[in-house]
């Protein structure tokens, strides 16, 4: 009787990939809050849809995000950053325009230039996904 695999195939490997990941907002500016907290999440579902990644979970803090995403080894973390954080922008700026600039009068900012990046590695998986769902 064979169990079910949790490594995913491609063409030539095969793999399995998770981290945890955190984006802070900008000056730790508790944004993510109301319809604002509502949109960013499904824009980044909307986001992982159209991607080569999926994100099992996510959760919002006032003043962050945190993921557990899958990936395949052809993406490296900072392409996978990068699409979340300027697609993520640019949409949330386009819908609340008028609270970002209040906070971010200077430039279309939402997101702080860095990250947190964590591979899961031997962890497992439901520990780091229970302590992302505890966030917040």
């Amino acid at each position: 009787m064979s169990q079910k695999s949790n490594y995913q195939s491609t063409n030539h490997s095969k793999h399995y990939l998770k981290c945890h990941l955190i984006f802070v907002c900008k000056y730790r500016k508790a944004m993510l809050v109301g319809q604002l907290n509502d949109d960013v999440k499904r824009i980044f579902l909307s986001i992982a849809e159209n991607s080569d990644f999926e994100i099992e979970v996510m959760e919002t803090d006032t003043d962050h995000v945190h993921f557990l995403i899958r990936y395949i080894p052809r993406l490296s973390i900072v392409q996978i950053v990068r699409r979340l954080k300027q697609e993520s922008t640019r949409q949330l700026w386009l819908l609340h325009g008028k609270i970002l600039r209040k906070q971010y009068w200077y430039q279309k900012l939402l997101w702080s230039d860095g990250y947190f990046v964590c591979s899961i590695g031997e962890a497992s998986p439901e520990t780091v996904r229970q302590y992302i769902l505890s966030q917040g």
